[in-house]
């Protein structure tokens, strides 16, 4: 007689819609306020200013990341953060690390500047891009 195999049923995987809200995005701290806002519903700390922090939180486990389900990401006023994300707050963001000396690669914070002010290096708002890309089960849509 054959045993019937137990099979348990598929979890759903229903995408997830989230919104960042670029209008109160103004300076690196509202945006860290933005993404704690976001992403860190339902937890009692919050994420620190950091985007090694940022990339470990989005592969979820906690928040509104909670489990495996796709995130899309829609981040409303995406041109005025890309702005204040940008050269001038890159720039003061590379400057404060090389005021903590010890703590970071002073050498490569320089080379960052440079390349900063050459006009080829990314600007802290593309490293959240470059952050969120990295991230399959995460799609942006820039509103």
């Amino acid at each position: 007689m054959m045993q019937a195999s137990r099979i348990a049923p598929a979890r759903s995987r229903m995408s997830r819609t989230l919104t960042l809200d670029g209008r109160r995005i103004r300076d690196l701290a509202s945006f860290y306020d933005a993404i704690n806002r976001t992403f860190m519903t339902g937890v009692d700390w919050r994420l620190g200013h950091s985007l090694d922090a940022l990339d470990d939180m989005l592969y979820g486990g906690y928040g509104a990341l909670d489990g495996d389900a796709p995130v899309t990401l829609v981040w409303t006023d995406f041109e005025r953060s890309r702005e204040a994300l940008g050269i001038e707050t890159t720039r003061a963001w590379l400057q404060d690390k090389l005021d903590t000396p010890g703590r970071y690669d002073t050498a490569r914070i320089r080379r960052d500047l440079d390349a900063l002010d050459a006009g080829s290096g990314p600007t802290f708002f593309d490293l959240v891009l470059e952050i969120l890309a990295a991230h399959p089960n995460i799609t942006l849509e820039m509103r």
